[in-house]
Parts: structure tokens; sequence; C-alpha cells
């Protein structure tokens, strides 16, 4: 509803100096935008949210008034530094991917534009952020999913012109067996080994070809069951920290192709991580999630976080292709696995990570209750 100006407004408007006028119309304007404004002095202390930057940070300016705003966060892709040098130079910036990691656990990305602005008098520096991180999820997840497709058609196709071949391979390497020398049968039995090796190769490049076979299972006696196994086998002294929901009712999955999905989760952690390194299993109910472009009330997020050196960030896009690796002895096959594990429940897997911190989720639509 329009804000009307009454006849005494009216009166002061007549009398008081255009600077005033535009000063009214300004604290009008900020408050009420959409976009989240907030100003700090020159020592990046918070002087001032509007409403919008309230609800982005999840706080209320009585709570960060003169706090450094940086301190809000556990991580922040824009540093101190950066934000100082806007200050001294004047120059603004825009940053289209920013991202907020809350201390409470969650993050944001925002599109952030930093400039000076004078308030009495005195230089200050104002941010007005915008948050992209839903529509940003929407579209790389539309196209991840068209990529991991073609990807993985192109794989499989690939799969099966080697396997045809192998099969003839491994068979004349026994038909000669059987024909050369005793100790000529060194070489064939090389031959069917490599031809068995690569077979096997194959067979994990094809992924999982049998549907799930779904029934309602509590998802922390499969997390539990995954946490024992990782932890019979601890050379490295991880600590393992479980953060479960009680709450989070009976779901309909296949228990066998959850643990697996688990398990190459975390023995991907487990292998970057160094000694006493942590990885926590974690549960929540998670709402209004978007799952192959669909929009998804209510579901259950599962994640393993870990505080190793995080994913590079030139494969962060691609690290649930078939090949794709971090690691220079990595096969790039367990989390495609994986992926198509999590497809098959018509859910979603999801990574997020900077050194120090990477998060995998999984993402399980909860049915609809009748």
């Amino acid at each position: 509803m329009p804000h009307h100006i009454g006849a005494m407004e009216k009166t002061l408007f007549t009398n008081n100096s255009l600077k005033e006028i535009r000063q009214f119309y300004a604290n009008q304007m900020v408050s009420q935008m959409v976009t989240a404004v907030i100003v700090l002095d020159e020592n990046l202390k918070v002087q001032y949210l509007n409403t919008a930057a309230e609800a982005l940070l999840s706080k209320s300016l009585n709570r960060l008034y003169q706090q450094k705003v940086l301190e809000v966060f556990t991580h922040c892709s824009v540093t101190d530094e950066r934000l100082q040098q806007v200050l001294s130079s004047g120059q603004d910036f825009t940053d289209s991917d920013v991202v907020f990691e809350f201390i409470e656990g969650h993050h944001i990305t925002v599109e952030v534009t930093a400039s000076v602005a004078l308030f009495n008098d005195q230089e200050h520096l104002l941010l007005e952020c915008r948050r992209i991180d839903k529509q940003k999820e929407i579209s790389l997840e539309v196209f991840q999913e068209q990529q991991w497709e073609a990807a993985r058609d192109l794989i499989r196709g690939l799969a099966h012109e080697i396997k045809n071949p192998l099969g003839g391979l491994r068979g004349a390497a026994q038909l000669l067996d059987k024909e050369i020398l005793p100790e000529q049968r060194e070489f064939t039995a090389m031959i069917i080994e490599q031809a068995d090796r690569l077979t096997n190769l194959v067979d994990q490049l094809l992924g999982p070809n049998q549907l799930p076979t779904l029934s309602l299972h509590n998802i922390h006696e499969i997390a539990e069951k995954v946490h024992q196994l990782v932890s019979l086998d601890n050379d490295k002294n991880i600590e393992f920290i479980r953060d479960y929901d009680p709450s989070i009712p009976d779901i309909e999955i296949d228990t066998e192709k959850l643990q697996q999905t688990l398990l190459n989760i975390i023995g991907n952690a487990i292998q970057v991580l160094p000694e006493n390194g942590k990885i926590k299993i974690k549960t929540r109910i998670a709402t209004n999630q978007t799952v192959n472009g669909k929009k998804i009330k209510l579901a259950v997020k599962l994640s393993i976080i870990d505080n190793g050196p995080g994913i590079p960030a030139d494969i962060q896009d691609t690290i649930f292709y078939p090949m794709v690796s971090g690691r220079s002895d990595g096969t790039g096959l367990g989390l495609s696995i994986a992926q198509t594990l999590v497809h098959q429940h018509h859910g979603k897997l999801v990574c997020h990570s900077y050194p120090g911190r990477t998060e995998f989720s999984i993402i399980l639509p909860l049915p609809k209750r009748t």
C-alpha cells in the first residue's frame, strides 16, 4: 500500500531545504528496498542494516551494531583487505559470486556491490547484497544434469564398445592356452588377468544397472552402520561426529545402495584428510528444496562434512562426472556412482567446498502426508 504524505509533512517539505527532502526519501527508500543494504564505518564495523539485510543475515541491527561485519561469518570469499581497499581507493567493485558461511552452519551465495558513501561528512562503506543462490542453484542443477547425463551416455557407449572385444580377447587367450607349451602359459594368463581387470573397470564405468528396492527404513540406522564400518579401519584417527535429528520419519530407501553412497563419500573424505581430521554425519529436515527441477516442500538432508583441504575450484562443477577426480590416483568413479544411486532415489547429491570445509549433502524427498 503506498505511503501518503499528510498535510503536516507537506508543510515541512515546503519549509525544509531540498537536501532535507532528499534525505527523507532516501531514508524511506533504503528501509523498504528488497536489496540488502549494509553500512560500515572505516573499521568495517556495522553502522546500519536495512530490513532486507537483517533478513539476509538472520540478525537484527541491535545485535550487530558496532560488530565487525566479517565476524558474522565463519567464511566469506570477500576479505577485509579488499573492503579496506575500496575505502582507501574509492573504487567500487561488484562480485557476483560471494559465499557467506554462517556460524550456524548454513551458507548463501550473494552478489555484492561495495562503494563509498558519505554519512555525516564521514566516509562509510556501503555494501549492497542480493541473494542469488536459488537462481544459481536451479540453473546450475539443470546444466549439470544435462552434462552429467551426456557424459554418462558417452561413457556407457564407449564402455560397451570396449567390453565386446575384451570378451573375444579373453576367449582367444583361453583357447591359445590349451595349445601352447606349459612354460608359455604365463603370457596367456597375463592376457586373461588384464582382460578381467579391464572388464571390471568397464563394469564400474557402466555404473549400477539395477533399480533400487525401496522400503521404509530409518535413515539413522544406515548412517550408524556406515559409522561402525569406517570406525573399524581408522588408521588416521579420524574423529567421527554424529549430529542426528531424531524427528526425521522413516523414508523409502534401498539400504544397500544408500550405504554404498555414504561409504563412497566418506571414503573419499578419509583419503584427503590429515591425521586427526574430523568428519561429521548430520541429518536435518530441509524445506522448499528444488530436486531435479521439481519443487519439494519437505526433504531429508543427510550431510557428510569434513575439515579437509577442500575440492579444487576448477573441478567443483564437474566433480560428479565419470573420470573426474581431485586426486592424482583417483578413478573419478566413486562420486559418479554415488550420484547415480541418489538419482535412483529421486533425490540429488550436492557439494559445497572451500579449504577447511567440504560438505556433501544427499537430499531425499519426503513423501506427502495423506
